[in-house]
């Protein structure tokens, strides 16, 4: 059974996992909190994302690109929780709170061309919320359904508000046929309940495939008609910020092509997150973090 949520200082603005069916919200928090002043993300606050050419040079490309394939041949990472494996190949999907398991990783984190992004639309101080590697091998990769991001966080990390961005960070590059990440722009100012409760652990079967916690067809098709779809492409060194509560996907990878990056999610210290939402218990804090020091 999935407990109600006990805080009473908290309300609930975003209720989802409900027992049917419920309209879309219209998002009552601002999608920039701060000043921005990074031109690569004027269209922000519009689209929910913007896209940043070369965040990396060509030799941290291939610094990262060793460093990540490290980890993923490292034999003491065998079995770790942190390491999940594609459903049918077995092949490492994501690496989870990879800036502990990376000094590169964690200095890469501290940089104000990264940070310092998060920090100029979330108009606070900000603490790292969730890191990971994520590998789509040619051939082999397996997309991801259409969802929020926020939705589950808020679900089951407890997260009050989509006062959060994701950077995504190309370490190889981002074609329309390898699986890039697919937008819907605008959908960002759309909150979309979601149906079905939360099984305890839930985050065990919905790292490598999410079933609880996403949108009907329905919900799709009216975003997809309202919002259109964009897609994230770009040579390896570019990078996708993106906030919380955009509508994204991405399909298979059936090409040689691979598609690999670093995934840092940036949440406001104003935002801590409380008791979950709409979940039995708390995610372990390598998938939402407790440590909320700045970065």
């Amino acid at each position: 059974m999935v407990l109600a949520h006990t805080d009473t200082r908290i309300t609930d603005r975003y209720p989802t996992r409900l027992g049917g069916p419920a309209p879309h919200l219209d998002r009552p928090d601002p999608t920039v909190w701060g000043r921005i002043e990074h031109e690569e993300l004027a269209s922000f606050d519009v689209d929910g994302f913007a896209i940043l050419d070369a965040l990396l040079t060509p030799g941290e490309v291939a610094d990262f690109s060793a460093e990540i394939d490290r980890l993923a041949g490292d034999p003491a990472l065998h079995g770790d929780d942190r390491v999940i494996v594609e459903k049918s190949s077995n092949r490492v999907r994501s690496i989870f709170e990879v800036h502990r398991l990376s000094a590169a990783v964690a200095e890469l984190v501290q940089e104000s061309r990264v940070a310092g992004l998060a920090r100029q639309v979330l108009g606070s101080e900000v603490y790292l919320h969730q890191s990971r590697v994520n590998y789509m091998p040619g051939f082999h990769g397996a997309g991801f359904y259409w969802h929020s991001d926020f939705e589950t966080w808020h679900a089951e990390d407890g997260m009050p508000a989509p006062r959060a961005v994701s950077l995504s960070i190309a370490l190889t590059n981002n074609y329309s046929i390898n699986g890039s990440l697919m937008m819907m722009p605008g959908s960002h100012r759309t909150f979309v309940p979601c149906t079905g409760s939360t099984p305890a652990e839930h985050y065990r079967e919905s790292l490598q495939e999410q079933e609880i916690g996403v949108p009907s067809r329905a919900d799709v098709a009216t975003l997809a008609n309202r919002y259109g779809i964009a897609q994230f492409t770009g040579a390896a060194g570019s990078a996708l910020l993106f906030d919380s509560n955009v509508m994204h996907g991405s399909s298979n990878n059936i090409t040689p092509f691979p598609r690999s990056n670093i995934f840092l999610v940036f949440n406001s210290v104003a935002n801590t997150p409380v008791e979950p939402f709409a979940a039995p218990g708390r995610r372990p804090g390598y998938i939402g973090s407790r440590d909320f020091t700045p970065v």
